[in-house]
């Protein structure tokens, strides 16, 4: 594993040098408080193997499939092959996406299918809010400094996944008209600010579903965050949620767009094989066992991910052993609201539930206030 690990051609990232390292509950310290009072899994993974463009949009759609048939990025490896998304290429749909080949995708996501049932729903992203315009085009140039003491862009295009879909991107990054209308269709389109999800839960109109999102040097990635920033973030999200009155009927889920090359011991199970020059875990060209008539590029499951679900129905001090995928979250979501199935090979079909992390009979879970610094509990 250390010997074949490598960042992608271009990239500074992660490598040999840095592939065993690890934080543990003494600097992640508010992970691991919410996961001894909330419930975790050890049993979860990526629903393909890829970077963060495929996992979020395998977060919205299970689907990774409905891109250009192949596309080279401009650093020159592959983002998309035989109709899959592989690679990080910025939305089509997206004013603020870098210059150069875009991607988009075609076919459905949650947000049609939470549409078509009138259930509201926003993806909230920080960095989001345009700070000018240039030729007609919103800029998204705001940035923040980490805890180093490096400034870093706010927003980053390609973990928003709902903008490589037309029908549910706002290319020009347009502001709701109102705070009453965060949640609802109008020239947002259900696309928001960070900002946004905090003027909603203020006023009371939090959408039904929402899916959050921190500015770059608070996402926890490799290179330009840290998990005390990444820290700071959950706690004044989560913090904030269990002082509302929204609390009582929340769930909220923590989870990753892909593992980011750390090492782990727990080999993913194969559900969906593939077999394309990309594909080599099984020798070249091969992983898994791929079915007749599926879709190529789209094997998985891919590497293991931290999830943990904080709501009064968790189970306390919990740990699920169930097989489940970042489509599970997806399911959920379908599930909850009755909205039937995403369909065309979603991996939501496959997708293991997160009842088990719940105890639906009883709300027994406590609201535990933590330090955003140190991630320990306020008493």
């Amino acid at each position: 594993f250390v010997e074949y690990t490598s960042a992608y051609p271009g990239e500074k990232g992660c490598g040999p040098n840095d592939v065993m390292g690890y934080f543990d509950g003494n600097t992640v310290t508010a992970l691991w408080t919410y996961a001894q009072h909330f419930a975790m899994s050890d049993n979860s993974y990526g629903t393909t193997f890829g970077p963060s463009t495929p996992g979020v949009l395998n977060l919205v759609a299970g689907q990774t499939h409905g891109a250009d048939p192949a596309d080279l990025n401009d650093q020159g490896y592959v983002v998309s092959l035989q109709g899959s998304v592989i690679g990080d290429d910025d939305p089509q749909f997206d004013d603020c996406s870098a210059g150069g080949k875009l991607l988009a995708v075609s076919g459905r996501n949650v947000g049609d299918l939470l549409n078509a049932k009138n259930v509201t729903w926003g993806w909230f992203q920080g960095g989001f809010r345009p700070t000018g315009s240039k030729d007609g085009k919103a800029v998204c140039g705001a940035k923040s400094t980490n805890l180093v003491g490096k400034p870093v862009a706010d927003y980053s295009p390609h973990h928003e996944p709902f903008e490589y879909y037309q029908q549910t991107s706002n290319l020009h990054h347009l502001a709701p008209t109102s705070v009453a209308m965060i949640g609802q269709t109008d020239q947002a389109n259900h696309q928001y600010d960070l900002a946004d999800f905090y003027a909603a839960l203020a006023q009371g109109h939090l959408p039904s579903v929402s899916y959050v999102k921190a500015k770059k040097y608070q996402d926890g990635h490799a290179g330009y965050s840290n998990p005390i920033d990444e820290q700071a973030f959950l706690v004044d999200v989560i913090s904030k949620l269990e002082k509302s009155h929204y609390w009582r009927d929340t769930a909220i889920i923590i989870s990753y767009d892909d593992s980011d090359g750390w090492y782990d011991h727990v080999m993913p199970p194969i559900l969906n094989g593939s077999a394309t020059p990309q594909d080599a875990l099984n020798g070249p060209g091969k992983c898994g066992t791929a079915g007749a008539g599926a879709y190529p590029a789209r094997c998985g499951y891919g590497p293991r991910l931290p999830l943990l679900v904080i709501s009064p129905y968790a189970r306390v001090n919990f740990v699920d052993h169930s097989l489940t995928d970042q489509s599970s979250i997806l399911r959920f979501i379908e599930d909850n609201w009755n909205l039937g199935r995403i369909g065309d090979q979603s991996y939501d079909e496959l997708a293991g539930s997160l009842d088990n992390m719940f105890d639906w009979h009883r709300a027994g879970a406590k609201p535990l206030w933590l330090d955003p610094k140190t991630g320990l509990a306020m008493h």
